[in-house]
Parts: structure tokens; C-alpha cells; sequence
């Protein structure tokens, strides 16, 4: 079946393997075919996208919904993947990652629903993943011992402290959530649903806190799993170019054929509305200086009910208006108030749960300033409720949102999946699918009341003004938080030992012991379906330029972009002044907020959204493919927007590169403060990456570099540039910002690469020669030393610390050019390490969220790292053993051939038009030709174990200590590291 499958094969009421068809719905503007399937014996529910993507999409949603907040929902999440009936090993799940060719492999646990999604283009990977992810979901084993691992436990600590419970809980949900709640956003996210919802499931933490998760029983999470984990509670997807008919009978034949449908009684009900505003504060873990600047301080509402979907997508229109831009007149107001430095965390409009929820306000700001912000968002409410939304924003807000669902990407997740996410939680709660993924409908509906008036302003006053059901939350910084709940958890540790009798502290080592040898069992994984190396499709993708006349600095594409235009400019950025180096990605990043000389900043964010889809400017530290791995920092500017407005957008762009302004200081204050603040928000988020960039820094100019622009050391230079906010020292930052502007881009260096149809990139080929004609000869040479001269610092072993209940470390060393022979072996031996060793140390032993061995191939480097870490001494210890794994070669021919199919299926990963053809640009800009794809693939496609452990033994050969280790963690956590490190290998202690 094919999109253009006539509807009388599908027509309402035919049947197919015991489902019946409810109806067959044409979605033209996705050129695909909807098909919504109900199975009455099991309850079962069904979605089928038909189209002829080849990355088929399956996924399996079930309505959960906790009544505590023991994590019950995220624990069975993690735990159902420990084994099933059919498939009775450790961790199928994992398995499965190396035993196949997927683009997406997940799970997913929500405030109200868990879901169970992968991708693949290969039938067979597809059928096999398929099954194993059916057995998962309905049979688990759910042993005691998994619920243990992946959940919580009691264990006794090698060596307690003076003062400290010799007991000590752990488990991987633990952890993970442990380190969630470090985190100002997930506070504030919890915080606004607990608020908002107290009376319904959505009012408690889904994820669980760690204060309830060790009281969660096994038996809770067997009951949770009976009644929610049924057919009846089921919501079925799939999407692609594949049969319908196969996915159906096997889902029927594995899953359905085996329930009889029920009543679930998952239902969630409406929140009951309150009769007059509240007020909270929560605090969350924070440290440093200056803590009095960092409170949150937001306004959140109560709105529609989820299944009112012309509602909610006029909300959605609402939104944009408000907050869509620098110019929209809420975001306006907040930002120009001076209050805070950004937008609060958690803003903006929730159309996921039964009720909708809208939220704003500000961060960084003062306790006493919370009355003052919430006054100012009701007055600009007010405001344009009685004096009318302009027109302008209207048409914005409509050409945003008909942008953002033209547009086809896989970020961050397949496009399949992404309508699966779309569609999904109206579906759930009793709406119209098809109405998420058909827009034009509503939308138009929405145009129509619009333009009657007053349509937006009547919102305001229903949903906003005369709605009680509000909250004003504060979040308030308390540095003594985690020290708080250490102690409290340390006192009901101290209650358990008192209370243990040696049978319960015999249980508990035992325990300790059978988990131990579980995780070190060598366990045959047969039973496993899985591909092999001749599965793999010999040749590299190639994505062929051309099709239109260009300048020979113009690289075409012409591709079917559903009627986007994608247009990039790129100019190497090695020539600027190393004395400026810290300063060139916030120069970039306010260069398209700031303004030009031809309009101030109001009126380029509104002409931006009118016209484009996304405008950017950005810098990196990229590597060329050469022998000798030559630094090419590059700045490179991003365009996107609907064919009609290609001509306009592309004359805007002109203008931005062009003539910007950064005379403006109070808007540059405004913009270095948000700045500061999404920097400071990586840290917790992205620690790992944060961390392997440290570890890196010393072995390249490129990584240097990288490093200064967007590792701790950029936050660092933010926060140095906060320290002075005078007029004086912010007109001093715009001149430096206007000198190094008119260096960026010169005619004898740019490049440009255009993608969409073939009238879009002839006009963008015209309006880049426009441009290119309009600059400088060759760029100012910088009058000293260049960014290419940045000191490279000594391999250091160092830990920056910061507020946060969880830890990333990370190890890296170098590794061969991408035109070695064994550059691909790298690739290899990175999927291998993780796959088998370090997933069992730092996740199941260790209790990490995640473990990670890296191969970056442009740049020559080869990382570890862990991710939400409860440890720091033992995970560098497991780092300097995996120098030993790779070189005993403790693994088989058949895991190495696993290895290749994960590397494979990296390298095959499918992408859109647009995003294939840019990732194409920039690996011409690079000087990475198919011909050299295609020699790595082969060299990956024929490494052998032997291979693996012949550069084993030549390239991983740890110093001692073990260095460069780059960490992240709190101050106490690194106290106790380097008392198990010992004074020889301390780590450096730095403060973020």
C-alpha cells in the first residue's frame, strides 16, 4: 500500500487480522494516508501513517497514571526492558541496540503516559525490534533482582565516613532522579503541575522523588503493570512506507490474541477549578555568589481541556503572539521590565495534559520582585485584551506555526515520530487524532474568527483575566537544600541499621552479591533476533549537488523541501584576534537579535517571524579532513523560509550580515544576561558533554577552541562579562563586537550552500552573488595573534564543582586522523566499549544513567564518559580497566560484528531533504568527499577482533594517574573522591 492506496481498500468497517477499520483519512500537505484501526476483543487501539519515507516508525503508548510519586510509571519503564517471557536475558533492550540497524531506539515516561518507540529503514530489523519491544511491554519478567538494579536498594557502603550510615541506597531511577531535582527547570517544571493539578495524577512527580521511590515495592510496580500495561490501555503506531497488514498481524499473533478487553479505569479526570488564585514557593539546591538574583518568579494558568483541539490550537496561536519573538508583547514586557535576566523556566503553553496550562515570568530575580512581575503580566494582559492585538502579530503567530508543521526534520526525533508525539496525547484523552495532524481545517477556522476581530483579545479575557485558576510560584535558591536532604535521608538510613537483625542484613549482602553476579554473568543472548554484517547496504548515501547554474562559492541543491528554502553562509573565522576569542560566539548569537542600522531590534524579530522560519548565527572549531587535521573555525549563518517569501527573507539576510548595530546597550544587557543564563542551565543538563570538552581541550587547537566557545570556559567569560554592566563597559563590548563583525565575512572566503526547489535556489544563488559583491576583498589580517594561536592547556586531572546531587566524568585520549586505516577501528571499538563494558560498570554496577565511549572522527578523538553519576573515584577507575578490555580482547567475533552494525547504522542514519543536503555542504567545506565516506565504510565493514585488539595494544596505554579526567560534581561529592583517589591522584578543584 502506497499513500495513494484507494480508500475503498481501507474503507470504514473492513477488517484485517481482527482489527476493524474506523476510518481511512487523506493527509495531502504530509502526502501520506491516515488509517485509525480499533481491535475490539483486546481494546487495543490503532494508528497507521501511510507514506514512502523508509524510516518506518513503530511505537506503543499506554495511559499511566501514578497516584504517588514512588516513580512507580519510570521504574517499570526501565525494569519491562530488563527481559520478557520470550526473551529471558538481562537487558534485551541494549541487546538489541547492538544487535540491530535502528535510527531511534527509546523510552519514554510522561507525567500521564509511557511510550515504547524505535525506527528503522530495514524490514527484517524492523519485524525483529518489533517483536522484542510487544515482549517487553506485555510479558516482562519484572524479576526481583531487575527492580532492584533499575529502581532502588539497600547496599552497605565499602568504606562510611565517620558519623555516616554504614547503609546506602541505590538503583539507576534513583540516581537519575536524584540528579533531575538538582536542576532549577525540572524543580520548576514539578512545581507548576503540582500546583496547577493537585487533585489529579499530574500532581504527582512521574519520575519520581527520591524520598519516594525507596519506599516503591515490588509488588506496587506488578500491580501497576497489570492494570496498565493491558491492550485496552494500548495506543498502537505505525508509520512508513511498510505494509500495514504485516504490522497488524503481528501484533495481533504476539500481543492481542493472548487479552480479552477491560475497562482500565486510567481515565484522567478535569482538575476541579479553584475559586481564587494561590501562591507557593518551592526552593531548589543552588550555590555561589549573589544567590539573593536568583530566584524564578512565574505566573501559571489552568486552561482548556486537551480534547477541545480548535481551542487549544488557538491557544497554541496565542502563545506566539505573547511570547513568540523579542518583539511579541508579553516577552517584551517581561524582559524590558530589567527584573529578570530571562524568561522563567517552564514558560510557555502545555497542550500534553487533560488541561491545558499556560506559565511565564522571569528568572534571576529578587524575592520581594514576584508581586511586581505578577502585576506587570496581568497589566500587558489587560492592556491588550482592552486595546486590541495588532494585526501584524496575528500573522506572524499564523505563519510560525503553518512554518513549524511544512517544515520535515529528525530533530531531536524521526519525523514519524514526531507526529506520533503530536497526535498522541489528544488521542489519549478522547480527542480527534487526525485533528493534530490535519491543521488545515482549524487553522482555517481560526483565520476566519481572526479576522472578524477581537478573536485573541476574547482568549485573554476568558483564559487569562477572569480565570482564577492561577498560581504565582516562587522558586527560591536554599544552598543548605542538599545538605538538608542528605542529612534527612541519613537519619532514616541510621533508623534502618538500628532496626536491621542479622537475618535483614543477611538478606541485603546477599542481595548485594546475587546482582553483583548477575551483572557479571556471561549470558548467551541467542534468543535474540538480530542482523549481521551482510544486512548492511555496502555504499554510502550520496547526495549530488546541483541542478542549478551557481557561483562557483555556491554550492545548489535542489531537493523537495515541502516548500521550505534552506540557505547557509559560511566564512572561516581563524584570522580573528586570539584577543577576542572568548567573545566570538556571543557575537554570533546576538548578531541576528540586536537590530541593523536599517531597523532596531522590535522591528527585525517582527520581520523575521513574518518571513522566515529561523534565522541564526553561529560559531564552531570544525577539523579538515587532512593528514594533518588543520583547524578551520568557521562562523556560519542560517536561513530557512516557505518558498513565497524567499525573495523578501533572503534580502533580510542580506541585511543582517551586512549592516548589524550593537549600539544599543540596554538591549545587549538584555541579551548577555539570557545568554549567562542558558549557559548555566547546560551545566546540569549537558554536564557529560561539558565534561569530555574539558578532557579534550589539550589536544588540538580546534578542541581549544570549541572549548572557549561553548564549554565551561564560555560560561566562565559570561559570567565575568555580567560582573560590569555599566554603560561604560557595555559600549566597550559593542565596539569590540562591530570591529570583529566587519572581519567575519570576506568575498575571497565565503561559501554559500542553497537547498529546496529549483525557482527557491535560483533566487538564492542571485541574492548570494548580491552579497559576496558587497563585501571586502580579504578579510583585516588581526593586527597580532589569531584565534589558531591558543595556548593548548597540560593534560590535567581536574573537577569543577557546582550545585548538583549527581556527577559526569570523563576521560579522553587521541586518536588517528580520519584517512588512517585505523581511524574506523575507533569507531568500532567505541560502540564495543560501551555496549559491553561500560553500560555493565557505570549504569548496572554503578548506578550512572549512562555510560558512554565515544569516536570523534573529525576531530581524532576518543572519549568515556558517564552521565548522572553517584560516583567519581570508581568511574575513573573503570576507565583505565577499559584500556585493559579493549586490549585482552574479552569480546568475540560476533560482538564485534554487533559493533558494526551500530556504526553502520550511524553512518546509513536517513535524514530530510533540507538536513541531508546541509549535512552535505558542510562535508564538502570540510573536504570530506564520498569517496573518502566510502573508504571509511569499508574500513568499518571489515574490522575484525583481532583489529581491534592489535590498536588496542598500540594506542590505549593509560598514564598513571589516568589524565586527562575532566569532572563535574558537587563539593562534597569531589571531598569524597579524592579521599578514596588518594593525595597522589587528587583532582584540581575548580568552581564553575
Amino acid at each position: 500500500m502506497s499513500a495513494n492506496t484507494p480508500l475503498s481498500n481501507y474503507e470504514p468497517g473492513a477488517s484485517i487480522h481482527g482489527y476493524t477499520v474506523s476510518r481511512a483519512v487523506p493527509l495531502p500537505e504530509r502526502e501520506a494516508l491516515f488509517l485509525e484501526l480499533f481491535h475490539a476483543a483486546s481494546g487495543a487501539r490503532h494508528i497507521h501513517i501511510q507514506n514512502s519515507d523508509r524510516e518506518n516508525v513503530f511505537a506503543v503508548a499506554f495511559k499511566t497514571v501514578p497516584r504517588n510519586s514512588t516513580g512507580v510509571a519510570h521504574i517499570l519503564e526501565h525494569t519491562a526492558l530488563c527481559g520478557s517471557k520470550k526473551y529471558p536475558v538481562r537487558d534485551p533492550f541494549f541487546s538489541m541496540i547492538r544487535r540491530s540497524m535502528n535510527s531511534f531506539m527509546n523510552a519514554f515516561t510522561a507525567p500521564d503516559w509511557t511510550m515504547y518507540p524505535f525506527a528503522s529503514q530495514n524490514r527484517t530489523d524492523f519485524h525483529n525490534l518489533m517483536g522484542v519491544y510487544l515482549d517487553a511491554a506485555f510479558f516482562p519478567r519484572l524479576l526481583p533482582l531487575s527492580f532492584k538494579q533499575e529502581g532502588h536498594r539497600l547496599e552497605f557502603a565499602p568504606s562510611p565516613k565517620p558519623g555516616e550510615p554504614s547503609l546506602e541506597y541505590k538503583g539507576v531511577v534513583y540516581n537519575e532522579m536524584y540528579g533531575a531535582m538538582s536542576s532549577p527547570d525540572q524543580v520548576m517544571g514539578h512545581a507548576l503541575l503540582e500546583a496547577l493539578y493537585p487533585d489529579t495524577t499530574y500532581g504527582n512527580n512521574s519520575g519520581g522523588d527520591p524520598a519516594c521511590i525507596v519506599t516503591l515495592t515490588r509488588e506496587a510496580l506488578l500491580d501497576f503493570h497489570k492494570r496498565h500495561y493491558h491492550p485496552s490501555n494500548a495506543w498502537f503506531y505505525t508509520y512508513g512506507s511498510l505494509p500495514l497488514e504485516e504490522h497488524l498481524g503481528i501484533i495481533e499473533n504476539e500481543v492481542l490474541r493472548h487479552f480479552s478487553a477491560l475497562d482500565p479505569d486510567t481515565a484522567v479526570p478535569s482538575q476541579p477549578r479553584f475559586p481564587s488564585p494561590r501562591e507557593k514557593t518551592v526552593p531548589y539546591p543552588a550555590s555561589g555568589p549573589n544567590l539573593e538574583k536568583k530566584h524564578q518568579a512565574a505566573l501559571a494558568w489552568l486552561l482548556c481541556g486537551i480534547e477541545d483541539t480548535l481551542e487549544v490550537l488557538a491557544l497554541v496561536l496565542l502563545e506566539k503572539i505573547l511570547l513568540g519573538n523579542a518583539a511579541a508583547p508579553l516577552r517584551k514586557a517581561l524582559i524590558d521590565s530589567g527584573l529578570g535576566s530571562d524568561l522563567s523556566d517552564g514558560t510557555g503553553f502545555d497542550a500534553e495534559l487533560r488541561d491545558t496550562m499556560f506559565s511565564c515570568g522571569l528568572k534571576d530575580t529578587r524575592a520581594e520582585d514576584a508581586k511586581t512581575i505578577e502585576s506587570l503580566i496581568l497589566d500587558t494582559l489587560a492592556s491588550l485584551a482592552k486595546n486590541g492585538i495588532e494585526q501584524e502579530l496575528i500573522d506572524t503567530a499564523l505563519h510560525q506555526y503553518e512554518f513549524r508543521r511544512r517544515e520535515v526534520t529528525s530533530t531531536p526525533y524521526p519525523y514519524g515520530l514526531k507526529l506520533f508525539m503530536q497526535a498522541c496525547p489528544p488521542w489519549l484523552h478522547g480527542a480527534d487524532p487526525v485533528r493534530g495532524l490535519d491543521f488545515g481545517r482549524d487553522l482555517d477556522t481560526v483565520r476566519e474568527r481572526a479576522t472578524a476581530g477581537g478573536f485573541f483579545e476574547g482568549l485573554i479575557q476568558t483564559y487569562f483575566l477572569d480565570n482564577p485558576h492561577r498560581v504565582l510560584l516562587r522558586l527560591a535558591p536554599d544552598p543548605g537544600l542538599q545538605a538538608r536532604q542528605r542529612e534527612k535521608e541519613q537519619e532514616k538510613l541510621f533508623a534502618i541499621e538500628k532496626d536491621l537483625t542479622p537475618e535483614a542484613e543477611k538478606a541485603i549482602r546477599e542481595d548485594a552479591l546475587a546482582l553483583e553476579r548477575l551483572q557479571d554473568e556471561e549470558e548467551d543472548i541467542s534468543c535474540l533476533p538480530t542482523l549481521t554484517v551482510g544486512d548492511i547496504p555496502p555504499d554510502v548515501e550520496r547526495i549530488p549537488p546541483g541542478g542549478t547554474p551557481a557561483p562557483s562559492f555556491v554550492i545548489p541543491y535542489e531537493a523537495a523541501c515541502g516548500g521550505v528554502l534552506y540557505y547557509t553562509v559560511v566564512a572561516p573565522a581563524g584570522h580573528l584576534p586570539l584577543s577576542d576569542i572568548e567573545l566570538v560566539p556571543f557575537l554570533c548569537h546576538v548578531s541576528t537579535q540586536m537590530g541593523t542600522r536599517n531597523r532596531n531590534y522590535v522591528e527585525l524579530a517582527r520581520k523575521k517571524s513574518a518571513l522566515t522560519g529561523g534565522v541564526s548565527l553561529g560559531a564552531g572549531a570544525r577539523t579538515l579532513h587532512d593528514k594533518a587535521g588543520s583547524p578551520l573555525p568557521i562562523a556560519a549563518f542560517d536561513m530557512k523560509c516557505l518558498s513565497r517569501n524567499a525573495d523578501a527573507a533572503l534580502e533580510l539576510a542580506e541585511e543582517i550580515l551586512l549592516s548589524p548595530d550593537f549600539s544599543d546597550i540596554k538591549r545587549l544587557k538584555e541579551l548577555l544576561l539570557e545568554y549567562r543564563s542558558a549557559l548555566e542551565s547546560q551545566v546540569v543538563h549537558s554536564g557529560h558533554l561539558l565534561a569530555m570538552s574539558l578532557a579534550s581541550r589539550s589536544f588540538s587547537t580546534s578542541l581549544a577552541i570549541e572549548e572557549t566557545w561553548h564549554g565551561v570556559h564560555q560560561l566562565l567569560a559570561a559570567k565575568k562579562w555580567c560582573g560590569d554592566l555599566s554603560e561604560n563597559a557595555l559600549r566597550a563590548m559593542a565596539r569590540r563586537m562591530e570591529e570583529l563583525a566587519v572581519r567575519l565575512f570576506a568575498r575571497d572566503t565565503v561559501k554559500a550552500g542553497v537547498v529546496g526547489a529549483d525557482k527557491d535556489v535560483e533566487k538564492a544563488c542571485a541574492a548570494a552573488a548580491r552579497f559576496v559583491a558587497r563585501l571586502p576583498e580579504k578579510a583585516p589580517s588581526p593586527g597580532g595573534e589569531s584565534v589558531l594561536g591558543i595556548p593548548l592547556p597540560v593534560p590535567a586531572r581536574e573537577a569543577w564543582t557546582t550545585a548538583t546531587q549527581v556527577s559526569f566524568v570523563a576521560h579522553a585520549l587521541p586518536a588517528p586522523r580520519p584517512c588512517h586505516p585505523d581511524a574506523p577501528v575507533f569507531s568500532i571499538a567505541a560502540k564495543l566499549l560501551r555496549a559491553l563494558f561500560l553500560h555493565k560498570e557505570l549504569r548496572e554496577k554503578g548506578g550512572a544513567y549512562g555510560g558512554y565511549a565515544r569516536a570523534n572522527i573529525e576531530a581524532a578523538m576518543f572519549y568515556m564518559g558517564s552521565y548522572r553519576d553517584p560516583q567519581v573515584a570508581r568511574t575513573i577507575e573503570v576507565y583505565r580497566q577499559a584500556y585493559d578490555f579493549l586490549a585482552r580482547g574479552e569480546y568475540g567475533e560476533e560482538d564485534v560484528a554487533e559493533a558494526i552494525l551500530q556504526t553502520a547504522a550511524d553512518m546509513d542514519k536517513p535524514d530530510p531533504p533540507g538536513q541531508a543536503a546541509r549535512k552535505d555542504f558542510f562535508r564538502k567545506i570540510l573536504g570530506v568527499t564520498d569517496e573518502k565516506r566510502q573508504e571509511f565504510k569499508d574500513g568499518a565493514l571489515g574490522v575484525t577482533r583481532a583489529r581491534i585488539m592489535e590498536v588496542g595494544r598500540r594506542y590505549f596505554n593509560p598514564v598513571e594517574p589516568l589524565a586527562p579526567v575532566a569532572v563535574i560534581t558537587s563539593p562534597e561529592a569531589l571531598e569524597r573522591a579524592n579521599q578514596e583517589l588518594g593525595a597522589e591522584k587528587a583532582l584540581e578543584a575548580r568552581e564553575i
